[in-house]
């Protein structure tokens, strides 16, 4: 019977599921795992309850050890040759005099494969300097074209609200975020407000969205014109947390209107 685990390979990020039979392993763990032809390392990011499907219809690869100590020392001796490795790479990327941004390398645990990440404007010929790493570090060369929210994600940092970057704390995936999101939330629509370090919509718009939508239910738009006790007056701004709007009344002056109190004479 297969007990699946969710692992995030290497530093990279990218989430993939990974049988983990006979070996009790749990959040937080680094654990060796077979992946592309060889060993590699990664880190259990999802328990066993939480997973209760494969995803992918491909036979998934086993977790064969959790981490110990040898391990975990080659793994940190691999982030230092990765960052050697990093250093050529950028050396040979002025050589062949490419238009492209160098990000990050890893190693792959057995170090028989290096991957290198970059982004750029657009698509580069990089079969040369492919031939060129190959014979300097005698493995298996990769080169992985990313975007700006996923350099973001390598180097983490922190965003407006203080708190550490969703991309590199905790989010798996990157899902389309739309200035609607922004509109729903009543946010500035200034773009260096509403933008994230990488420059793109910040990805908390899009998590968020669905609870602004629920607590929003029920309430008047801004702009909207409504009656209320003292009279008619239109919606000047609305509080999705108090769940409440402030009223600038026809007659003058400008009243907050409570629609938790509304609900519960409904209720009633």
């Amino acid at each position: 019977m297969e007990a699946m685990m969710a692992v995030r390979l290497r530093d990279s990020g990218q989430v993939y599921f990974y049988n983990a039979v006979n070996i009790n392993c749990k959040e937080g763990d680094y654990v060796i795992i077979e992946h592309d032809r060889g060993l590699d390392y990664g880190q259990i990011v999802c328990p066993k309850e939480a997973v209760a499907d494969n995803p992918s219809k491909e036979t998934p690869k086993r977790i064969v050890r959790i981490a110990g100590e040898r391990d975990l020392r080659q793994i940190e001796e691999n982030r230092n040759k990765a960052k050697e490795a990093f250093s050529s790479c950028q050396k040979k990327i002025g050589e062949h005099k490419l238009d492209m941004k160098l990000v990050q390398a890893e190693y792959s645990f057995d170090r028989t494969k290096i991957i290198f990440y970059f982004t750029a404007s657009g698509r580069v010929d990089f079969r040369n300097l492919v031939k060129d790493l190959a014979k300097i570090f005698k493995a298996r060369i990769e080169l992985r074209q990313i975007g700006v929210r996923d350099e973001a994600k390598f180097f983490g940092g922190f965003g407006p609200c203080g708190r550490e970057l969703c991309c590199a704390r905790f989010l798996k995936d990157f899902e389309p975020v739309t200035i609607k999101m922004a509109k729903e939330e009543g946010l500035s629509l200034n773009p260096p407000k509403i933008s994230g370090l990488c420059g793109r919509l910040m990805c908390c718009l899009n998590f968020e969205y669905e609870t602004y939508k629920l607590l929003s239910k029920g309430l008047p738009r801004e702009g909207e014109r409504i009656t209320t006790a003292q009279g008619k007056g239109k919606v000047i701004s609305v509080n999705v947390f108090k769940h409440s709007v402030t009223v600038e009344l026809e007659e003058g002056g400008h009243l907050e209107v409570s629609y938790k109190e509304k609900e519960k004479e409904h209720g009633k």
